[in-house]
């Protein structure tokens, strides 16, 4: 593997534990949070400057719906990541605190909140979509070689099990009503054990990253059998 490619799945990995640790921001206090944020706006623009074959191939290739659905994902993370870069600038005490930002707080709360549990959703699912290359990468990183049908069978059954969970917890955990504005305060436990908040925050993101997965794998098959129909 090259340097290239070590150097993306470790951006990459650096931004998953940032994004969990960011998401339970109560338990370390305003300025780990801030600065956190801070690290993963940077690595958010390295991980667009390691990929900017990306935006090269934009207006090449003929739209598929799994490439629809992939770049209606990026987009949204995208807008995910602007508007929380904008409301934490606005909101900061410490680390942009030189830029005396003072107007507008009611708004850049409302608007860091929303695009918090809006990002957190959208980055798992990207990470989703392009999991079979993390993969990949990650077992020629380690040199695991690929396991065979019935291992993998267990780790689909693992993942629905994971998903499943996770999808119990968003419930519970009434993120929609964050992500959609309906209550202006997020509730969080401070009696809550640490693990289990983010054990919690890991099966949502495993949830996520399975229902993207598996609606590009879902959608690219349609057209493979759309294509040996046309032959």
């Amino acid at each position: 593997m090259n340097l290239k490619a070590r150097i993306k799945i470790t951006v990459d990995a650096v931004m998953t534990i940032a994004l969990l640790f960011l998401m339970g921001y109560p338990f370390w206090g305003d300025v780990a949070h801030e600065w956190a944020g801070a690290g993963m706006f940077v690595l958010f623009i390295v991980h667009h400057i390691l990929n900017k074959n990306w935006y090269r191939s934009l207006f090449k290739g003929k739209y598929t719906p799994a490439r629809i659905f992939g770049l209606a994902v990026d987009v949204l993370v995208f807008l995910a990541m602007a508007g929380l870069m904008v409301s934490g600038i606005m909101l900061s005490n410490h680390v942009f605190a030189f830029l005396g930002i003072h107007g507008g707080m009611g708004f850049a709360r409302l608007l860091h909140m929303a695009a918090s549990y809006w990002g957190f959703v959208l980055m798992a699912a990207h990470l989703g979509l392009h999991w079979g290359m993390i993969a990949g990468m990650t077992g020629k990183l380690f040199k695991i070689t690929a396991p065979s049908k019935k291992p993998r069978a267990v780790f689909v059954v693992l993942g629905g099990i994971v998903a499943v969970y996770g999808f119990s917890v968003f419930i519970r955990r009434n993120l929609l009503s964050y992500m959609f504005l309906l209550t202006r305060f997020v509730f969080f436990d401070f009696s809550e054990p640490v693990p289990l908040f983010y054990l919690d925050y890991g099966a949502m993101m495993g949830t996520f990253i399975f229902l993207a997965y598996y609606i590009s794998m879902f959608l690219k098959k349609i057209q493979r059998r759309k294509k040996i129909g046309n032959i």
